[in-house]
């Protein structure tokens, strides 16, 4: 999130002294923005031309200064390609590397508030909850969607204003490693672990593996920094003893035992949200949260602990909870007109391991059809499982049933692994791919229903949702 200033992002010579440049054409202008893309591109930002795993930036150096570039960041081995670039033209090594260097040097400038935020799953709706908490107490930076990996961190430091008073950072991982690298330019106050599970699990031996590569958060906080750990996770005393190691002093857990620092002593979760007893470091909190679901409620403590921690306005911050929705792909609602009356859409399908899963569909069985309606369940394959792939799909099926589904939809060559386990009475449809559901699923629709679509990215569950939502529109 960018705000808007009196001064520009990057003055010609900060940004010049940041990213160290090989060579300089001619002259640029002030940086009012940081863009690796020219098609969002607005005047006056500096475009990277970063070379990704589909595209190279390269390509598009002409058409970003067309768009109003105040400077073009291209590799100097490419120089002699952009001879034609007789002004807002620099070349660096690599261009990336630039990228992190503008990202640091953002860092060091900035005298707010950092806390980062990782986690197995619950990463993008804390970080999103978070720093909707924070803006009644000051100017907040936060990245947009989920850009929480090697160019997406350094981008959205990159992007921060100088006087940003919280500066909220996602860091994600594939593997082992690359949150050391990511921590290391972010710097955080305070460093957040939402939970640990078995997410990404085909790429590491062992559940514990993730945990110890989720720890890797510690590494990058600043002296006097805080870590901030949910004590409930099975992985709590390993975190807090990561975090010690680290040299960090101040270990603040959120969970529901009353020894947390940050504690539910109850609650009341409902189909439109949840009301929370909270106890906030001694003090006690009645908590509205307008985002339904157990693990929404959870994540919560961590964002009221963080929002405690950063010095910023706890009661302004629980106001906003108690209107903050959820965002898309992440338990975002959608009324269908249907021509039979009206449902509900669930959409969750932005990713999905085990957990997340099971979380979704205990949050759809809060649900209250109306009219008769039913519980519905469209699930695509879950990724990067691994070896335990088949069975952690086949487990699903307690969850399914505890939630009191009455329809299920499956797609993908992993779900048949459940769909052939699933009791007759639930079985709606299962197709090869996400494509093989829509028509089915909306023919099947009836008033009163309420449907939840959940899946990994790349078993292509956004489609379904954008079908549906094109198809009956309010």
């Amino acid at each position: 999130m960018t705000f808007p200033s009196m001064h520009p992002l990057w003055s010609p010579a900060d940004f010049i002294a940041a990213i160290a440049p090989l060579a300089q054409v001619g002259d640029i202008r002030p940086v009012s923005g940081i863009s690796i893309d020219s098609r969002t591109l607005d005047g006056g930002d500096a475009f990277f031309a970063i070379k990704g795993d589909a595209f190279d930036g390269h390509r598009f150096a002409d058409a970003a200064l067309e768009a109003g570039a105040s400077v073009v960041v291209l590799e100097a081995a490419q120089q002699d390609r952009f001879g034609h670039l007789a002004e807002r033209a620099v070349f660096v090594d690599d261009v990336l590397i630039a990228l992190e260097r503008l990202g640091r040097a953002a860092r060091a400038r900035c005298k707010g508030k950092i806390l980062a935020i990782t986690g197995s799953v619950g990463k993008t709706s804390t970080k999103d909850a978070l720093r909707k908490a924070l803006e009644p107490s000051g100017k907040v930076h936060a990245a947009v969607a989920s850009f929480n990996n090697h160019w997406g961190v350094p981008l959205t430091l990159a992007r921060m204003p100088q006087d940003t008073d919280f500066g909220v950072f996602e860091i994600g991982m594939n593997h082992a490693g690359e949150i050391r690298v990511l921590v290391d330019m972010v710097r955080p106050d305070i460093a957040m672990i939402t939970t640990i599970v078995a997410a990404h699990i085909g790429n590491f031996a062992s559940i514990d593996e993730i945990a110890a590569a989720k720890a890797e958060i510690f590494e990058g906080l600043v002296p006097g920094g805080v870590a901030l750990i949910n004590g409930d996770n099975e992985f709590a005393d390993f975190l807090a003893n990561q975090a010690k190691a680290c040299g960090v002093e101040t270990l603040v857990r959120f969970g529901s035992d009353a020894s947390h620092d940050i504690c539910l002593k109850a609650a009341n979760y409902r189909a439109d949200g949840s009301d929370l007893d909270v106890c906030l470091f001694g003090q006690a909190l009645s908590v509205h949260l307008a985002t339904p679901g157990e693990h929404i409620a959870q994540n919560s403590l961590a964002v009221l602990a963080a929002v405690h921690l950063a010095g910023a306005n706890v009661a302004a911050a629980m106001d906003v909870l108690g209107q903050h929705g959820a965002t898309k792909g992440r338990g975002e609602r959608h009324s269908l007109a249907l021509p039979s009356g009206q449902a509900l859409l669930i959409d969750e399908s932005y990713n999905a391991n085990p957990s997340s899963v099971a979380a979704a569909l205990a949050t759809l069985g809060l649900a209250q059809p109306q009219d008769g309606g039913r519980k519905i369940a469209v699930l695509g394959d879950m990724l990067e499982l691994g070896e335990e792939s088949a069975a952690m799909h086949g487990g699903l099926l307690g969850d399914i049933e505890a939630s009191g589904v009455d329809q299920v939809y499956l797609c993908g060559p992993m779900m048949r692994h459940l769909w052939d386990i699933l009791p007759g009475d639930l079985r709606a449809h299962y197709a090869d791919t996400s494509g093989g559901l829509i028509a089915r699923l909306k023919h099947d629709l009836q008033n009163g229903d309420v449907v939840m679509v959940k899946g990994s990215l790349g078993s292509r569950m956004g489609p379904i949702v954008a079908d549906l939502v094109d198809t009956f529109k309010n």
